[in-house]
């Protein structure tokens, strides 16, 4: 093995019951490069990481590091190597403070009066504050992890790694739940450690931002290693459509609008947040059907509280919510879904599924109820399995079981595909969809969107509620923007330019 090569990863096999993860596997990484790992949801990048991260052990191969032959047994054998994981979704315990977390398992100790044990947190309070300024993820160690947004908490598993003196360092998907302003920081703290001699695998789908910052690419497919490019020498279009296996578009063509009847009219909608601040503000908008109703904002201006108040997850402080004629501002959730409203959340894993129950269930939780899925009040399993399985093949969701696949076990992209599966199977007459792409890979990206215009097509209200600009501009027929809780301006997706959305979106223009 060639000095120059940290880790190498010779032949890696990994079967899981129905499914072979990482068939064949070899893969080498540099000193000092960021090395990506490119795939569409359940390719087997995680899979192939968590051996190197000593989670899982392969069945078959080897793992070199530094020119050694390693067993990794254990997350504990990859520290000692100096490896380190930010996984995707984040390993934190949300009750404790920033330096707990960091510090857990290797607990600095001192000893009162010479005989009693304690933990040194003052110092290891410290210690991070200054590591973290010094790789520019200033955080402060006595915050709790419950207190903290997203990206902090992200900062706070960078410096677990860090405070471990990890020399490899794996990131999982790490913009998945990112805004762009975000993940423009977290690039640029990547670049900063590279700079700084450590070596990055970064385990993702999106193809700009391997384009920003990685020096090479494998591409993962359905288990298989299909290339490793030199990112500077490879198209976006080139990487796109090995990862996927077909040539991809990046663009959407719908047909003109039909607008319909309007099935949802918002009047005058508030929302206060459980500290009692008005984070949504006296909006007003309705959607017609065979329309797509976009709202466009920076992460944070009330765009979730809104969707979440229209779905029943939360109170609305005052106004009404009109839908088909009839006022439901009082109803709880399943009434609503019975009156036609589906809904695609935001956080899939928190209000999206049910993480301990199998596929089956997570795809008939809504009308597990409804016949031909039980009669009479008693299930039928056939059904059920049969309904289920549909779907799983309609909407190409990704499970080594089938029906009986855990969900906890299966990717994030797929748990979406099957929440989008799920809500568009139950016809409703008004679509809610939050974030319907985040964390897909470009194939998936595709899938989703052109459903979300074929529901239009058949006459359904939509409304998009999505960070990604492009994705607004792509799919709207009519473009709402909120600052601040407040709808600014609603136009006709044709009158407006994605400059003029983006100013909409900063309140540099009223």
């Amino acid at each position: 093995m060639s000095d120059e090569y940290i880790v190498e990863m010779r032949r890696i096999t990994k079967r899981f019951p129905g499914i072979i993860a990482n068939d064949d596997i070899s893969i080498s990484v540099k000193r000092g490069e960021i090395f990506a790992l490119l795939g569409e949801n359940g390719a087997g990048k995680s899979t192939l990481m968590s051996m190197l991260f000593g989670m899982y052990e392969p069945d078959e191969g080897e793992i070199f590091v530094r020119g050694q032959k390693v067993s990794l047994s254990s997350s504990n054998a990859a520290a000692a190597l100096n490896i380190g994981m930010v996984h995707q979704h984040f390993k934190l315990i949300h009750n404790y403070t920033i330096a707990e977390n960091i510090i857990l398992g290797i607990e600095p100790l001192k000893k009162w009066m010479g005989l009693f044990p304690y933990v040194d947190i003052k110092n290891a309070g410290e210690k991070i504050r200054e590591l973290s300024r010094s790789y520019g993820l200033e955080v402060d160690p006595s915050l709790r992890i419950d207190d903290v947004n997203v990206s902090t908490q992200q900062r706070v598993e960078i410096l677990k790694m860090l405070y471990r003196q990890a020399e490899i360092l794996i990131f999982d998907e790490p913009t998945a739940v990112l805004t762009p302003q975000e993940i423009e920081f977290l690039l640029g703290v990547m670049r900063e450690l590279r700079n700084k001699g450590k070596t990055i695998i970064l385990i993702t789908h999106k193809l700009e931002e391997i384009k920003q910052i990685a020096d090479r690419c494998a591409i993962l497919r359905r288990g298989k290693l299909v290339k490793v490019l030199s990112v500077k020498d490879a198209s976006t279009q080139e990487m796109a459509n090995l990862m996927v296996g077909r040539v991809v578009s990046f663009t959407r063509e719908k047909s003109p609008p039909r607008f319909g009847e309007t099935v949802l009219e918002v009047q005058d909608l508030s929302v206060r947040n459980e500290h009692k601040f008005e984070v949504v503000k006296n909006v007003s908008f309705s959607i017609r059907r065979g329309e797509i109703f976009a709202v466009a904002g920076v992460s944070g201006n009330g765009q979730v509280e809104l969707a979440d108040t229209l779905a029943g997850l939360l109170k609305p402080w005052k106004g009404r919510i009109i839908l088909k004629g009839k006022n439901i501002t009082a109803e709880k959730i399943r009434p609503r879904t019975e009156a036609g409203i589906s809904y695609i959340p935001e956080d899939r894993q928190r209000y999206g599924v049910v993480l301990d129950f199998n596929l089956g269930e997570n795809l008939s939780i809504k009308n597990y109820y409804w016949p031909p899925l039980s009669e009479h009040g008693v299930l039928s399993d056939e059904a059920i399995r049969n309904y289920a399985g549909d779907l799983i093949l309609r909407y190409d969701i990704r499970s080594g079981q089938g029906v009986k696949t855990l969900t906890r076990s299966m990717s994030g992209g797929n748990q979406q595909k099957a929440i989008v599966a799920r809500e568009i199977s139950l016809n409703p007459d008004l679509m809610i969809f939050v974030q319907p792409t985040r964390g897909l890979d470009i194939g998936a990206i595709e899938n989703i969107q052109r459903q979300i215009l074929d529901e239009r097509d058949k006459g359904k209200a939509v409304l998009l509620i999505s960070l990604e600009l492009d994705e607004v501009m792509n799919l709207a027929d009519t473009i709402g923007v909120i600052f601040k809780g407040e709808l600014r301006n609603i136009s006709p997706a044709g009158k407006l330019s994605t400059g003029e959305v983006g100013e909409y979106m900063m309140g540099v223009r009223s």
